[in-house]
């Protein structure tokens, strides 16, 4: 048995996009619930269905195979947050199901995005916004 699935059958799994950290954790269940921070996804992602296809298509595997999602997020904002939950439940799914791997791998399901937002420089209002160069 793998060492990140417990004697329950539950697996916790984290993801990230810049700012934002998920944990997912799959009980076995119904297949019907998700949950993200104490809130059901639709109403977490407030109906935007960029959000939530983000989500969904991942979440169908999640229906079919009869677990149950809880998920703490924090940090970044809805988008980012989204991605990381899509890569939590990734892992997730790929833990319990190793044969979902290469499906996950070949949509670049398992890879975290290494882009972060580029820092402020001295002497510039933004990362590379400069103020307005006057001549004379």
């Amino acid at each position: 048995m793998n060492q990140s699935i417990d004697i329950t059958g539950n697996v916790i799994k984290a993801g990230g996009r810049k700012n934002a950290q998920a944990q997912v954790q799959l009980i076995p269940g119904s297949g019907n619930s998700i949950l993200i921070n104490g809130k059901s996804a639709d109403t977490y992602f407030q109906q935007n269905a960029v959000y939530l296809q983000c989500i969904y298509t991942i979440y169908e595997m999640v229906t079919e195979k009869k677990y149950d999602a809880i998920i703490t997020v924090e940090g970044g904002g809805l988008s980012a947050q989204a991605q990381a939950i899509r890569l939590a439940l990734c892992k997730a799914f790929s833990t319990l199901f190793p044969n979902l791997r290469p499906y996950f791998k070949e949509r670049k399901f398992l890879t975290r995005d290494a882009r972060m937002k580029e820092r402020r420089k001295y002497g510039l209002k933004k990362a590379r916004k400069a103020p307005q160069f006057s001549k004379r």
